[in-house]
């Protein structure tokens, strides 16, 4: 049953969901901070009782984000695992067709209907790949905690994540080894973060920017060929992305290609990799246009906004599946959370991870403005 549609930013292009037409979602938690976005409108409803389940997609975090910002559960998964046929603006048919980067996925104030919405939505498109494959996901690696092994990430100089989202990543690494988890916090099988980030900001971009405006598009091309070759930040990265020729994408997929190698021998060792979602809990409202000129506060210094796509980014560029899930809260009462990354099409793995957290020590918690 259809309850209905859910508030989005314009052109799902935002972590916060605004527009002329349907005005502003608020976070449940508190009014004047952002829900997240893309589905920020999803994650409110789902925060404030409206429904039990929600769709989204996800290419800069639109489904984890929300998910963190208001406390409840979302799913990235696996790249191509859910077919897009219909997930395009009017006037565009719904023809069967693989976005780059893009998925759909679920969100729910538990983990265990992530894994129930998933079954129903994954597999190949019955109009395309479904004519002659069939889907068959492995099963979870583990059934019990203290039988994973897990590598934990809580900051980056990529994009550091403020002392509330650090704290509660410990809190949540000190239950998970007194529940017989193998934790680990560094390894030499970690691709480069800072390099991935740039060149997911190159893919990103590239994708996007196919549907901008032709004077937008040649303002940014002209822009772009003004940047110095030492420029390497991600907000360099982003222009250059706009910019990217067919040749130049060649290249960086065949980067990407390596970069999934890389997570495969990871993954041979560790069973999940548990890391931020976002840098700070829900932020302000702020709807200033340019958001290359907005900022993010994280303990006291400014970073560039969109910088903030680096940790959605971590599973979007390599294609893996991630399931965002609530920690608990700030001092001021917002909502914090992680994303646990699994293995290439071993969705089922970071989802049992998800509900065996969320069974041990807790999960989603009602706004006391709806807890009744």
């Amino acid at each position: 049953v259809i309850l209905g549609k859910t508030n989005v930013p314009l052109s799902l292009a935002d972590w916060q969901s605004y527009n002329d037409i349907y005005g502003t979602t608020n976070n449940p938690f508190d009014l004047g901070r952002t829900p997240g976005g893309s589905s920020g409108g999803s994650s409110a409803a789902l925060t404030a009782g409206y429904g039990p389940l929600s769709l989204g997609s996800d290419i800069g975090g639109s489904l984890r984000v929300p998910a963190f910002h208001c406390g409840v559960y979302a799913h990235k998964p696996t790249f191509d695992l859910v077919a897009m046929r219909g997930h395009t603006p009017p006037p565009l048919p719904p023809l069967p067709s693989t976005r780059d980067l893009s998925v759909l996925g679920p969100m729910a104030r538990g983990a265990a209907d992530l894994s129930l919405l998933l079954d129903v939505i994954a597999g190949p498109d019955p109009l395309d790949a479904g004519k002659a494959y069939q889907l068959g996901l492995p099963p979870a690696r583990h059934s019990a905690l203290k039988d994973f092994r897990v590598l934990l990430i809580d900051t980056d100089p990529v994009m550091p994540t403020d002392s509330v989202v650090r704290g509660a990543i410990e809190r949540l690494a000190t239950h998970l080894g007194k529940a017989g988890v193998r934790i680990d916090r560094s390894s030499p099988l970690l691709p480069d973060f800072a390099a991935s980030s740039r060149l997911y900001m190159r893919m990103l971009m590239s994708f996007l920017a196919a549907s901008f405006a032709p004077e937008v598009y040649a303002g940014a091309q002209a822009a772009a060929a003004t940047l110095p070759a030492s420029d390497t930040s991600l907000a360099a990265e982003r222009l250059r992305g706009i910019a990217l020729s067919h040749r130049d994408w060649l290249m960086a997929d065949g980067g990407r290609s390596r970069l999934r190698a890389q997570w495969r021998e990871l993954f041979k060792i560790y069973d999940a990799v548990i890391c931020p979602i976002m840098p700070t809990p829900a932020y302000p409202h702020d709807h200033s246009e340019d958001q290359e000129q907005r900022r993010i506060r994280i303990d006291g210094k400014d970073y560039v906004y969109p910088d903030q796509l680096a940790w959605p980014g971590i599973a979007t560029l390599p294609g893996l599946p991630s399931t965002a899930i609530p920690t608990g809260f700030s001092p001021d009462g917002l909502p914090v959370g992680v994303q646990i990354l699994g293995p290439w099409l071993e969705d089922r793995t970071p989802l049992k991870l998800a509900e065996l957290i969320e069974r041990e020590f807790g999960g989603f918690k009602p706004p006391p403005m709806f807890d009744d």
